[in-house]
C-alpha cells in the first residue's frame, strides 16, 4: 500500500522528508519507506503524524476522505443516521 497522502500532507506543509523524519526521531530513509509503502507505518508513528498534520489516522490510511479532525461532530452524525 502506498501512502500517497503522507507525501501530500508533507508537501502541503513545506516539509522535506529529512525535516519530518527528524521530528519523528527516525532516519530520512526510514520515513521515505513509509511514503513509498515499502514499510508499514508503526502505530506510534502514525499517531504522531496525525497529530503533526492535525488529521485522523483514518485519513492518512485512506479509510476516510475527511481531512480535518472533528470527532465529536462525526460521532453525532453517525448516531443520528
Amino acid at each position: 500500500m502506498q501512502y500517497k497522502r503522507l507525501r501530500d500532507l508533507r508537501e502541503d506543509r513545506d516539509y522535506t522528508q529529512a525535516e519530518l523524519a527528524a521530528m519523528l526521531g527516525i532516519s530520512q530513509r526510514g520515513y521515505s519507506h513509509y511514503e513509498k509503502g515499502d514499510n508499514d507505518i508503526p502505530t506510534e508513528i502514525l499517531i504522531r503524524l496525525a497529530n503533526i498534520y492535525q488529521t485522523s489516522t483514518d485519513y492518512i490510511l485512506g479509510l476516510s476522505n475527511k481531512r480535518s479532525r472533528d470527532y465529536a461532530k462525526s460521532k453525532k452524525e453517525k448516531v443520528h443516521l
